[in-house]
């Protein structure tokens, strides 16, 4: 009698044991994604696209900054002395702004420190023409010979120019003279397609203002994006052409 109810008592706890195992089982359940979820998503997102777009403009700047001058007696001797294009008035005139790249690429040439001038813009249209306004005021203020001064007119951005530079004029060596915010990409770009490029920091004549400082500083943040990617995939530009060799006559150039 007493095995039989032993054996009955341990057959009734396997039983409960059973149940309360097969209970215990948790069933899992997805929670809802909710606004704040999304939110804090986005705040990851931007964070990380904001910490990627730093460390590519500290990698620009700290990859140029050793070839970027502000004394001109410390600039280097480079053959080509580059003018990246810049706006031009309604009425033909240059802006500030490529007036100041000018004479310092005038003033370089002048000083011994380049041979020739290569200015390179948007001459896109007939009624906009960033190449011959330079063109016009160098020769109206007889600042350089006709044939040092060589016009690409299919420079549409500074990564085009450079690269056009080593591929139509087939530059080699050069000073690029620009303004500060726009020096180090200059730079970068020129060196990463191979020229033995510095940058020279065109004096500014007369101050453009603290708005138009912090409006160029902010673009050229994203520019610098784009010319590293433009860079790394080794972008084509709009147009290459035949070449027209920088150390030959640059009339060839002229339109």
């Amino acid at each position: 009698m007493y095995t039989l109810n032993y054996m009955w008592y341990n057959l009734d706890m396997g039983v409960k044991k059973s149940k309360k195992v097969k209970g215990s089982k948790k069933s899992t359940k997805k929670e809802p994604f909710t606004i704040k979820k999304l939110f804090i998503l986005l705040v990851k997102l931007f964070v990380a696209v904001l910490l990627f777009v730093l460390i590519i403009n500290l990698y620009i700047y700290n990859f140029s900054k050793k070839y970027v001058y502000d004394d001109i007696d410390q600039v280097p001797y480079k053959y080509t002395a580059i003018v990246p294009g810049a706006s031009v008035y309604v009425s033909g005139n240059v802006s500030d702004v490529l007036r100041d790249r000018i004479d310092g690429a005038v003033a370089l040439i002048h000083n011994g420190q380049a041979e020739k001038f290569l200015v390179s813009g948007d001459h896109g249209t007939k009624e906009y023409d960033e190449v011959n306004a330079t063109r016009k005021y160098v020769l109206k203020r007889e600042l350089l010979p006709e044939e040092k001064i060589f016009m690409d007119h299919a420079g549409f951005s500074t990564y085009e120019t450079m690269y056009r530079g080593r591929d139509v004029f087939c530059v080699t060596d050069c000073c690029v003279v620009t303004q500060k915010f726009h020096i180090y990409r200059s730079v970068y770009i020129a060196r990463k397609l191979g020229l033995d490029a510095v940058g020279y920091i065109a004096p500014e004549k007369v101050y453009l203002g603290k708005r138009n400082h912090l409006l160029w500083n902010c673009r050229e943040i994203l520019a610098r994006v784009k010319a590293f990617f433009d860079v790394t995939f080794h972008v084509k530009p709009t147009y290459l052409g035949e070449q027209i060799p920088v150390s030959g006559d640059g009339r060839k150039t002229w339109e």
